[in-house]
């Protein structure tokens, strides 16, 4: 474990790399449907977690492209369904980053901030 995935409420990269690595906020804003139990889980390098509302803080790599994704998914009702994704490949860099992810009935947008 490095020292980023050693800070409280840091989810560790689990996949190879022994690279440099970098802190990845994704802040998860409630889908406006309320009447509907979505839970939010974002996806780094094809790697699911299943997270709260609000800010989630990753370790990722710093040297090499990171595909980060997120969706909602419930299983109210009688089927399993799930928002469109939002996606976005975070280039090389050694800064922590922070994103916002969005959804809306017909999709999702994932953007960085600050």
């Amino acid at each position: 474990m490095t020292d980023l995935a050693a800070q409280p409420g840091v989810i560790p990269y689990v996949d190879n790399h022994d690279g440099p690595r970098r802190l990845l906020t994704v802040e998860l804003r409630p889908f406006p449907s309320s009447s509907v139990p979505y839970a939010p889980i974002v996806s780094i390098d094809g790697r699911q977690f299943v997270v709260s509302w609000g800010a989630v803080t990753f370790e990722i790599p710093a040297d090499r492209n990171v595909h980060v994704s997120a969706h909602l998914h419930t299983n109210y009702g009688s089927q399993a369904a799930a928002t469109p994704f939002a996606s976005i490949v975070l280039a090389p860099h050694p800064e922590p980053v922070r994103l916002t992810a969005q959804f809306t009935g017909s999709g999702g947008s994932m953007f960085p901030v600050g």
